[in-house]
């Protein structure tokens, strides 16, 4: 009889997974000195906050691309993504149109969070605040295979709320 998973008949039934730091070069440039570096604000994060390196009033429904200061050496095989914050999004509608942005490891520019206002209220950001997430993934690519018919499925070609929901779209 082989033993039991680790997760089955155990009083500890989650057990703390390794978490592996990924090297990423950084450099300042010039409008990012003094700012404080992306940072995990505590142990059990995912994401690092970013701060801005400018300042700028978003109007309601007004899209900007947020300087940071920073341009980085993604390595090889792995991407950032730039989030929204939570609390910004819930307080004042501030987020990050298309989440996740993806920062590329071949991408050498500064990086900057592309934040909208969905608030009713202008919306001061501040040199120095915090305004988008970084999470560091590794990279899948897809290999494509075209192919003359797809294998069925019970679903087949619904899509649009096809399996349920509120309404039918």
């Amino acid at each position: 009889m082989s033993p039991a998973p680790w997760w089955k008949g155990s009083r500890r039934l989650w057990r703390r997974l390794p978490v592996a730091d990924v090297p990423v070069k950084l450099k300042r440039l010039p409008n990012g000195h003094g700012l404080t570096l992306p940072a995990y604000a505590t142990e059990g994060a995912a994401g690092m906050d970013v701060v801005s390196a400018e300042d700028i009033t978003l109007q309601p429904g007004a899209r900007h691309a947020v300087a940071t200061g920073l341009s980085m050496a993604i390595p090889q095989g792995y991407e950032i993504q730039v989030r929204p914050r939570s609390g910004l999004a819930l307080k004042h509608g501030i987020t990050v149109p298309n989440t996740p942005g993806t920062i590329d490891s071949d991408y050498r520019g500064e990086l900057k969070a592309i934040l909208i206002n969905h608030g009713t209220e202008p919306f001061a950001i501040h040199r120095g605040d915090r305004v988008a997430q970084l999470v560091i993934a590794p990279v899948t690519r897809a290999a494509w295979e075209e192919v003359e018919e797809l294998d069925a499925t019970d679903r087949g070609e619904g899509g649009f709320g096809s399996t349920g929901g509120h309404a039918k779209l």
